[in-house]
């Protein structure tokens, strides 16, 4: 039997996001910044695991959330993760550890990451 492309590919990321979670986790002091990237969206949360909480979250989607002068999907992220940074320094977090959910580091992902960094998150 032949498996389709994208069932074989979403098999494999599952793969990777689970041995990222195996030694990844966010805590009180460092919660974890976690992406999902669909087709056309983009979202982030910021948990804290120890007690099962989302402290912050912020997607393309949002209502609050407005893209600006952005037209690509790749500006946008940069403004979702500018604006989740945002709401991140006002709920008192500073420093968080970053979960690619087993995406690599590259286009979407990495605008959000660099702009949760520009809004002054470290990690």
């Amino acid at each position: 039997m032949i498996k389709s492309i994208t069932k074989i590919k979403s098999d494999l990321r599952t793969r990777r996001r689970a041995a990222i979670r195996k030694r990844l986790s966010g805590t009180t002091d460092r919660p974890r910044l976690v992406v999902f990237r669909s087709l056309k969206h983009i979202y982030g949360q910021i948990i804290d695991d120890s007690k099962g909480l989302t402290l912050a979250s912020m997607s393309s989607k949002a209502k609050d959330f407005a893209p600006g002068d952005a037209k690509t999907k790749t500006e946008i992220s940069m403004a979702v993760g500018v604006k989740l940074g945002e709401k991140a320094l006002a709920a008192g977090i500073k420093t968080i550890a970053f979960d690619r959910a087993g995406y690599k580091y590259h286009g979407r992902v990495k605008a959000l990451a660099d702009g949760a960094r520009k809004a002054g998150l470290e990690f």
